[in-house]
């Protein structure tokens, strides 16, 4: 099945890979739909990416209370 994405924000690396794949968090509009925050894995120069999680912008936010309040 194809489908469609459009990065509309690159909001910041995670993490690099020794083989210089970068996490990410990004904001993407999959399909033509309203863009939602994205947390995966991109190939250099962003030809191929791995399997992440995509959240809401509400998902997002709880994410970061619950972040926020562990003892890290």
């Amino acid at each position: 099945m194809a489908f469609k994405y459009e990065v509309l924000e690159k909001n910041g690396v995670l993490s690099e890979s020794t083989k210089g794949w970068t996490k990410e968090l990004r904001k993407i509009s999959w399909n033509g739909r309203d863009g939602k925050y994205d947390i995966r894995e991109w190939a250099v120069g962003d030809e191929k990416m791995g399997k992440g999680i995509t959240l809401s912008t509400d998902e997002l936010k709880q994410l970061k209370e619950l972040l926020n309040s562990m003892d890290l």
